[in-house]
């Protein structure tokens, strides 16, 4: 028995040693304080979880804190001056012990704007850091706080979050993961810089507006001014989206000033006026004055850019993505031959009108996005599938009708009225107008996306003039032959020929129509896709095999084979660079800004590409330049890190990078390194030089 006891003795003893080992193992490993994350349950769509990073500051009696906010999809929150509408979230502390006080600090939001109503705030992921004021930092802190905040969409919901704990602030564990998120929240947070000057901000009373000049010694890029303030009457006032001028290094801002009170007095208030702009977040605190403001004159800037948009259009025309609609330019030229010159005037005016048209309902798809507060950017309808799959039915039907599978039979009667009006071809070359600058949209012309990001950023009388100019740009080869008809005799006659050349460009729009197709595998199974498209396949077989017997069916097989077989066996005779199979893509990362910050930090380049599957500049940018020698080998380097960011569907967090670099398109590369920490921006068609050379500037 006395064994036996002995035995549960040393037994206990063992298993009790054994816990406390485990128990003090958890406990140096336990995570930092945390409420974990939060739910209410009758508002699922956001998350919230309050932490501590275990930094504490003995002297002034303080701990770091944070405060992560989750939220779904297209949910938003306020920033601490919601705008026009909303409400900033807060937290009620009363139920705390042994704190003073908790120190908010806000990052910078965006703007959003919903039906005309513009609100400034957060989506995604955002961190708020905290810096918490303790009374005794050795005695116990019950840390209770009540978070009420409002989430948005097209509704909004106000909810509250209960989030509590309790900790011994001497007794606080440096947790790593709270503190990266700190530092991240707190990179994000406007401070002061040596860099930026605050020369005035002035109030114009009658014309309800205040002007903010500030002078930035390293330069401005795409700057966005916002304006509050701690004071009734500033609290009761709506700043709204400025207007920006820059002329050398000093930015002017003119935000118009409005309030549910009537004219507020704005002189003699402080105000927070903060800047925001690419990398860079300033706040600095001033008295309004009234001093009147001089500003610099924007109508050669307007100016410019119409003729960078002009430009920009005319350009359009001879990018990758037009080049499936030379044939329809080439066979309208080719029609042409034998009409009178009335005839072919007006046929080509109704191309332009066609071109001009499909500009202006973009540019209206483009103002209800905006208005509605979603994602703005050149092409972004090629990110819906919806818009593909007609794409590639009216390519097919253009195709087919091209190769002459089908025509449209209209009843005599109806050719009887519209023989009457003259041509009865004015809707086709319309609609042919129309068709191609849709198509145009995933190409990327120099001086489009300037133009774009101006119209964009203007009022919409400016953006609807920009995109006039870029349809007149486009329209241009139209326009000349209507303005000189006898350009279209120039071309040969039409005769057996014309037919062979109409078959040829019908094959290239269905090749369109395949290029079409492998983009919606970014959206469905690749098997089903291509199963849609062997269908189609068969379909045009058997219509060609009805239209013109089965040998003809035979040959176009043989002739698709090959063709595609000399295509490729020319392209690696003819060119050197083709001579051996393209290299197998680099190992990229996804986009992450927060990254590319460290990454420089530690001496390391950073290449960024932004594409998307179906930009058509964008894949001629990866097979002409990135994975051709010297380039493909300099990315290569180890020093070098490759992001990659993919527009191909929506993406908030892509359009955001686009956007805080004035872009609202495809493609975009820009380079970081320690001698570039802002980036350097390349050319939206690269070229080796360009690539190799901003490695080397932004390098150490």
């Amino acid at each position: 028995m006395k064994k036996l006891y002995q035995y549960l003795s040393v037994t206990v003893a063992l298993l009790t040693t054994l816990f406390g080992i485990t128990f003090a193992s958890v406990a140096i490993a336990a995570p930092q304080h945390t409420t974990g994350w939060v739910q209410n349950p009758l508002h699922p769509p956001v998350e919230v979880r309050l932490m501590l990073t275990g930094q504490k500051n003995l002297a002034k009696h303080t701990v770091q804190g944070l405060l992560e906010v989750k939220l779904d999809k297209n949910w938003k929150t306020y920033w601490r001056s919601p705008g026009e509408g909303g409400v900033a979230p807060s937290i009620n502390w009363d139920m705390s012990s042994n704190i003073t006080k908790v120190d908010w600090q806000w990052p910078l939001p965006k703007r959003h704007d919903f039906l005309g109503v513009e609100t400034l705030g957060y989506k995604h992921d955002v961190i708020f850091p905290l810096s918490i004021h303790i009374k005794d930092m050795n005695k116990p802190v019950f840390l209770s706080g009540k978070l009420t905040m409002s989430s948005c969409t097209s509704i909004c919901v106000l909810t509250d979050y209960e989030l509590t704990f309790d900790f011994i602030p001497n007794q606080l564990i440096p947790s790593s993961e709270a503190m990266f998120l700190y530092n991240k929240g707190e990179s994000q947070v406007p401070k002061t810089s040596p860099t930026v000057t605050l020369n005035t901000i002035s109030y114009d009373k009658a014309q309800k507006k205040i002007t903010v000049v500030a002078t930035n010694t390293t330069g401005w890029q795409q700057p966005d001014v916002l304006i509050d303030g701690d004071s009734q009457v500033a609290k009761d006032t709506s700043f709204l989206k400025p207007a920006t001028t820059i002329k050398g290094n000093t930015l002017y801002a003119s935000l118009p000033v409005t309030s549910w009170f009537g004219t507020p007095e704005l002189v003699g208030q402080p105000l927070h006026v903060t800047i925001g702009d690419h990398d860079l977040a300033v706040e600095i605190t001033e008295k309004v004055t009234d001093t009147p403001v001089s500003m610099p004159n924007t109508t050669n800037n307007l100016l410019k850019t119409i003729g960078l948009a002009l430009i920009g259009g005319l350009i359009l025309n001879i990018m990758p993505c037009v080049l499936p609609v030379l044939g329809m330019k080439l066979s309208s030229v080719i029609s042409a031959q034998g009409l009178a010159r009335r005839q072919i005037r007006t046929q080509f005016l109704a191309s332009a009108a066609g071109i001009i048209a499909s500009f202006w309902l973009l540019a209206a798809f483009l103002t209800a996005m905006k208005l509605s507060g979603q994602a703005l950017g050149w092409g972004i309808q090629f990110q819906s599938p919806w818009f593909i799959g007609a794409m590639i039915a009216i390519t097919v039907l253009f195709g087919a009708n091209m190769l002459g599978l089908f025509e449209i039979r209209l009843s005599s009667n109806a050719n009887t009225w519209l023989a009457t009006k003259g041509d009865n071809s004015h809707l086709g070359h319309f609609i042919q107008g129309m068709f191609a600058t849709l198509l145009a949209t995933p190409c990327s012309a120099p001086f489009l996306g300037t133009a774009v990001a101006f119209a964009l950023g203007a009022n919409l009388v400016t953006l609807f003039a920009i995109f006039t100019a870029l349809a007149i740009g486009m329209a241009a080869p139209w326009l000349l032959i209507a303005l000189f008809p006898q350009l279209a005799t120039l071309m040969p006659k039409p005769g057996v020929w014309m037919d062979r050349v109409k078959t040829l460009f019908g094959l290239m729009m269905l090749a369109t129509s395949v290029w079409l197709l492998s983009l919606m595998t970014s959206f469905f199974s690749a098997n089903i896709v291509w199963g849609l498209g062997a269908v189609i396949l068969v379909i045009i077989l058997w219509l060609i095999g009805r239209k013109k017997g089965r040998k003809t069916v035979i040959i176009t097989l043989a002739v698709m084979l090959l063709g595609v077989a000399a295509s490729l066996f020319t392209g690696s005779l003819t060119a050197n660079k083709w001579a051996t199979p393209l290299p197998p893509d680099h190992h990229w990362i996804p986009l992450d800004t927060a990254k590319i910050a460290t990454e420089v930090a530690q001496g390391k380049t950073v290449f960024v590409d932004v594409t998307a599957q179906w930009c058509i500049t964008c894949k001629a940018n990866k097979m002409g330049v990135i994975l051709q020698e010297p380039v493909y080998s300099a990315l290569e380097n180890k020093n070098i890190v490759l992001m990659r960011g993919d527009w191909t569907k929506p993406s908030d967090y892509v359009t955001g990078f686009l956007q805080s670099y004035g872009r609202f398109g495809v493609p975009f590369n820009i380079v970081y390194g320690p001698n570039a920490p802002k980036g350097i921006e390349l050319p939206v068609i690269l070229s080796s030089d360009s690539v190799l050379d901003a490695l080397k500037k932004a390098g150490k």
